[in-house]
């Protein structure tokens, strides 16, 4: 086994601990928002309207990671973008008021987006060195990050511990291993003459068609998440428990379909895989639509949560082919399913207030039948490596 291999896959596994500790960011925080928004006395409408700010911070901020990694280098950047993100974590809980909730949330959701290009530019310049596909497996460690944070932060919030405490632990905590596993990435820096990206470029035109692709997967995600339980216990007349149950079974089917997807990617190929994926969730889907009772719905759920797993870091991996900066053209695929996120549950919530929830999930059927049709825009291309530095250990 030659070094540079040896270096490769030592990578891969720190790649893999940084996509854990970010996950184990956003599920820290998530388990504590109603903390945060008694001690910021906001009510819910405006608590909804300071959740849209890490979104908005995203997409504003995650432009500039492609120009921090070509100024310091693949691992420095990683390494301060990751600290930035797990110190934000910080930020909220200490938020007297509306205003400095937002501009906390603004400033979490910027530095999460920034490290989140970094790390998923890195992982697709390492699944191109194994010459394997690893970005499925990856992104199912974030699931699993943020499935330990929210245990954590459920602990937590049942033993009375001020989110304060909590997340300044936390934070210290995620901060100090993402440091030490930063150090076993590679450490990549752009050839002396390369030109700095922008500091704002719209992304090539395939990567808009990725990043279209991967709407469709994020608006199902969103939706299914945000309204399975409110589908089973409005629709179907399930009770509370049955109803969050289906939200759970969705978010574990997806992790370990992220888990599992890399070995089924490198055996038929991300067309045919996303292919198959859009089939598997469109049946879910109409599972929903057409369901009598909340098992045959919570089987559809299940079955969204599998079809959807893959798409994401298949479109990530798709955009950091296309051309000669991966960050960019990731950044872009980040900012529009990112946008997805954002719009898919309030327009789930205005269909329904227009005609009722059941429509809400054709328009998703609809969109998962697209990741099907539009599958063969994430076929693997890789741009040329001409210009970059052979990694440093």
């Amino acid at each position: 086994m030659t070094e540079d291999t040896t270096l490769v896959k030592r990578s891969r596994y720190a790649v893999a601990a940084v996509f854990c500790v970010h996950g184990s960011v956003t599920g820290s925080f998530a388990t504590r928002v109603p903390w945060i928004q008694e001690h910021a006395g906001v009510s819910a409408g405006q608590l909804g309207l300071a959740l849209a700010f890490p979104a908005l911070g995203a997409a504003l901020l995650m432009p500039l990671a492609a120009r921090v990694t070509h100024r310091f280098g693949t691992r420095t950047a990683l390494r301060g973008l990751l600290a930035l993100w797990t110190l934000a974590l910080i930020l909220p809980s200490f938020a007297p008021g509306l205003l400095t909730l937002c501009a906390a949330l603004f400033i979490y959701g910027g530095t999460a987006g920034m490290a989140d290009v970094a790390m998923n530019a890195l992982g697709v310049e390492i699944e191109h060195r194994l010459k394997k596909s690893i970005m499925s497996g990856l992104h199912g460690l974030w699931s699993v990050g943020a499935l330990l944070g929210a245990a954590v932060g459920t602990v937590a919030a049942h033993a009375n511990v001020s989110a304060q405490l909590h997340h300044v632990v936390a934070a210290v905590v995620l901060t100090v291993i993402g440091a030490v596993v930063c150090q076993f990435v590679l450490n990549i820096h752009p050839a002396e003459d390369e030109e700095p990206p922008a500091r704002f470029a719209l992304p090539p035109k395939s990567a808009l068609l990725i990043g279209a692709v991967g709407f469709c997967a994020v608006f199902a995600e969103g939706a299914s998440l945000d309204w399975s339980a409110v589908y089973l216990r409005d629709i179907l007349g399930s009770s509370a428990g049955v109803a969050a149950g289906a939200t759970t079974g969705f978010a574990l089917t997806m992790a370990i379909a992220r888990l599992t997807g890399d070995a089924v990617v490198d055996r038929f190929g991300a067309v045919r895989t996303v292919r198959c994926s859009g089939v598997i969730a469109t049946l879910g889907a109409l599972l929903v639509v057409v369901s009598p009772t909340a098992v045959v719905a919570m089987i559809g759920f299940g079955l969204i949560g599998v079809g959807i797993a893959v798409v994401v870091p298949l479109a990530f991996a798709a955009a950091g082919h296309t051309g000669p900066n991966p960050s960019q053209a990731i950044a872009g695929v980040a900012t529009i399913t990112y946008a997805s996120g954002l719009v898919a549950p309030s327009i789930i919530g205005g269909i329904a207030q227009a005609s009722n929830l059941t429509m809400s999930f054709i328009v998703v059927t609809a969109l998962a039948a697209g990741l099907a049709v539009f599958a063969r825009v994430l076929a693997p291309r890789r741009p040329t490596t001409a210009g970059v530095e052979p990694l440093q250990s």
